[in-house]
């Protein structure tokens, strides 16, 4: 009993966190850090700094992190095709979008995420899973989990429990994946599953997948000893220690630039309006009065920009003037709910002083605001 009290004192000492110091200068081989923010904008925000700041070629770097709740796209994705926009608004989750390309994942604290940052020469996907593999294996050597040739983790041959991103630059390059520890399966599954049925794009889709997270699988495991045994696999296989770096993803000391890269990554130009053109074709039914109406619209939608707007309405339900006005206004608004809601409430001051009319063109801009 003294003996293997002693060994698990031994090997969780392998595995020590220390804060930030000058590590930047750290001899080379490869250096372990974990963020201790939950923020997926600051954490992503440190991807781009390594990538665009770091000598990869003297030493190769595993980032450790978890986010809060967090919807994050790909590079080339559409947040309309991929999620449920409204209940993330709802739910207070974010989004975020990738530098990367791959597909979209749900993130928060049952939700692990590791980014393997190499030379583009050394860049090795199916190491790196490999890598997380043989650490699950070390830990739990009864858990069925293996590689496919798509680059996902599966567990059981069936669920998926890792999926993969990249990004290839002139000289670095990044591989992250993800680790389903414990993360919430009803509020993934609701929120990445988007409520257009009519919407057209060329924009990468994601392809949907059975998931599982470990803890059903073992429910004696925590993410600190999933994080910690990626870790000394990590550390072993490039012969260096197994401290982790603990660093403060808001530390412009220590990442010079660091609050310009994050507040980009927040901005509408970025989350939404790097989104590929795409089409949108919706019809809603609008109770008036004794009939039900149904209204169709069509509209193309580039970089996050309604370029054209088409609503189909019976002749003479609103007064000409005031639909092309409405038309005209929204051609060239972002296909956003507050601008819209800010748009038609200008336009509601010119609406003529009519209550049916008032009525009408209320309803209708509801139906239309709800389509964002």
């Amino acid at each position: 009993m003294v003996l293997q009290s002693f060994k698990n004192c031994l090997w969780l000492s392998c595995v020590l966190r220390t804060p930030k110091a000058c590590f930047w200068s750290t001899a080379g081989g490869g250096l372990i850090m974990q963020s201790v923010s939950n923020d997926v904008y600051q954490n992503l925000a440190v991807e781009d700094w390594i990538h665009d700041h770091m000598d990869l070629e003297k030493q190769q770097i595993l980032f450790l992190w978890r986010n809060s709740p967090a919807v994050v796209i790909g590079r080339h994705q559409n947040p309309w095709q991929e999620c449920n926009l409204r209940l993330l608004r709802q739910k207070n989750i974010k989004l975020a979008r990738r530098r990367s390309g791959g597909g979209t994942v749900y993130h928060d604290l049952g939700n692990i995420n590791l980014t393997f940052f190499t030379t583009r020469k050394k860049y090795e996907r199916m190491g790196n899973l490999k890598l997380v593999v043989k650490a699950l294996k070390a830990l739990r050597p009864h858990l069925d989990v293996h590689v496919t040739d798509r680059y996902d983790i599966l567990l059981n041959r069936q669920y998926k429990i890792s999926g993969t991103a990249a990004k290839l630059g002139r000289t670095s390059a990044y591989h992250h994946c993800t680790l389903l520890c414990n993360a919430d399966k009803f509020v993934l599954s609701s929120v990445l599953k988007s409520p257009y049925k009519g919407l057209k794009s060329n924009a990468t889709p994601s392809v949907p997948a059975s998931v599982k997270n470990l803890f059903e699988e073992d429910a004696s495991l925590t993410s600190e000893m999933l994080l910690d045994a990626i870790a000394k696999e990590y550390a072993l296989q490039h012969q260096i220690d197994h401290h982790i770096t603990l660093i403060n993803p808001a530390d412009e000391t220590l990442l010079p630039g660091i609050s310009n890269k994050t507040k980009e990554l927040q901005t509408w130009e970025w989350v939404y309006g790097k989104t590929p053109k795409f089409s949108i074709s919706e019809c809603f039914n609008m109770a008036c009065k004794d009939s039900v109406l149904d209204v169709k619209v069509n509209m193309d939608v580039k970089h996050g920009r309604i370029e054209v707007c088409n609503i189909d309405l019976p002749e003479q339900w609103l007064p000409p003037g005031l639909y092309s006005e409405l038309v005209k206004s929204l051609t060239g608004s972002k296909f956003c709910p507050n601008e819209i809601s800010t748009l038609v409430t200008k336009l509601l001051r010119v609406c003529p002083q009519d209550d049916e009319l008032h009525s009408r063109w209320s309803l209708l801009c509801e139906n239309m605001i709800r389509l964002m």
